[in-house]
């Protein structure tokens, strides 16, 4: 009347799935690895293309005068600069800044336009200085006046 029941076994073996899995594993390392192998040579490559600088240098387009300060020297004939730079390359160290410097009389004529260097000031990417220039004497007359940057030596960073 009441017999045990008989387990039922499965028609795979235990055997068989482990060496699917075993086989899905290995499979999956080696492709793995073989990618890891392709990306590891590229990468020097990529490394030495950052290292070069996309653009060449351009000294009137990366720095940029923030502020600039005309005031006259304490006997009241000279003209002193107070100048902020910053450096918006990413790339190149600017030194040797060149600059030049206009006095415009009532009439919007040049009375006076000065260049020179700010030799002592290097500035590296990204970063800022304030520097100050003795420039001329005071023209006469001036009703205004501009400074900007026009040529530095770069160097890459």
């Amino acid at each position: 009347m009441f017999e045990t029941p008989q387990e039922i076994k499965p028609s795979a073996s235990k055997g068989l799935w482990v060496g699917i899995a075993v086989a899905v594993i290995v499979v999956g390392m080696g492709a793995y690895f073989f990618v890891a192998s392709r990306g590891s040579k590229q990468a020097p490559a990529a490394a030495s293309t950052a290292a070069q600088p996309k653009e060449d240098a351009d000294a009137v387009r990366d720095l940029k005068v923030q502020r600039s300060t005309m005031d006259k020297s304490q006997n009241g004939t000279a003209t002193v600069w107070l100048v902020t730079i910053e450096n918006k390359s990413q790339t190149y160290t600017y030194s040797d800044i060149q600059y030049e410097t206009t006095y415009v009389g009532a009439d919007d004529h040049a009375l006076l336009i000065n260049k020179g260097t700010i030799a002592s000031t290097s500035l590296a990417p990204g970063e800022q200085k304030n520097s100050q220039i003795n420039d001329v004497l005071y023209p006469a007359g001036t009703a205004r006046y501009r400074f900007r940057v026009t040529g530095a030596s770069s160097s890459v960073q």
